[in-house]
């Protein structure tokens, strides 16, 4: 892992010689968009950089962005990695690893997601508090790397408490619909049966989505404080109705502005 991740460092390094990166960036389904406000200094498609997997999501751009957004300097995947595509966890979570070692101090995720409180209308944004993983894999597990990370790191403050509280406070400033919950990782990529959304509404989550948990989970083994979004594209209550990729991506899409802007005030504060 050290000599991949070594591997990585050195290449971005001959592309991108700029400052260095304070805040990382992973944007979600169909919410590509906030690199449209980024300064950017620095675009890398995914596949030409030595030992990062390679996104096989049609609405996943596969854009590594370096730039400068509200002020501070970001990188930026546009595009991100999921279990379901036949990737594994390390392979998944690997540039988030990167982007602690490019020497950024905090993480911003971004994801679409399945509503299961009946409070939450298609389009709403929950900044997530907490999740529950259902994933049938851990990133963190086999041999633990000291340099990284602890063997066993506490989750009591998965998510920045400072940053939830900031998010919360620029949208209801904004006038949108945020709310604060709980987010379930599942491995997808089916979407969930009527059984499962009460299921997974039954052990405590307020939204489902098949990614932002593994990449939480190593970026709080390496000590990076992480703020995660999800925006509601499809609701897993009442009368469920069939969905599809493009039905999720013209949600998304809708709720992007509202999303960009939250990001944006939010990393202006940090």
């Amino acid at each position: 892992m050290i000599n991949l991740l070594n591997a990585t460092i050195k290449y971005l390094n001959t592309k991108y010689t700029g400052e260095a990166p304070q805040i990382g960036i992973i944007l979600g389904t169909g919410l590509g968009a906030l690199v449209n406000d980024v300064q950017i200094d620095c675009e890398i498609p995914y596949e030409q950089i030595p030992h990062f997997p390679v996104s096989t999501v049609e609405s996943h751009k596969g854009k590594l962005i370096f730039g400068k957004l509200s002020g501070k300097q970001v990188v930026i995947m546009q595009g991100r990695f999921h279990y379901y595509e036949g990737y594994t966890m390390q392979q998944v979570t690997f540039p988030v690893r990167v982007f602690k070692m490019l020497g950024i101090e905090k993480l911003i995720i971004s994801n679409a997601s399945g509503g299961l409180n009946e409070q939450y209308q298609l389009g709403d944004l929950m900044i997530i508090d907490d999740h529950i993983s259902l994933m049938p894999e851990n990133p963190l597990t086999g041999k633990n790397l000291d340099e990284l990370g602890d063997r066993f790191p506490d989750m009591s403050d998965a998510y920045d408490k400072t940053m939830i509280a900031q998010g919360l406070e620029i949208g209801k400033k904004l006038e949108l619909r945020v709310h604060s919950g709980v987010f379930a990782a599942v491995p997808g990529p089916n979407l969930e049966t009527p059984a499962e959304y009460k299921y997974i509404r039954i052990i405590g989550a307020d939204a489902v989505g098949m990614s932002t948990v593994p990449e939480n989970l190593v970026a709080r083994h390496m000590g990076i404080p992480c703020f995660a979004i999800s925006v509601i594209t499809d609701l897993g209550f009442g009368e469920i109705e069939k969905i599809s990729v493009e039905k999720v991506i013209a949600v998304a899409m809708k709720a992007q502005p509202g999303m960009t802007a939250i990001i944006k005030e939010l990393i202006a504060r940090q």
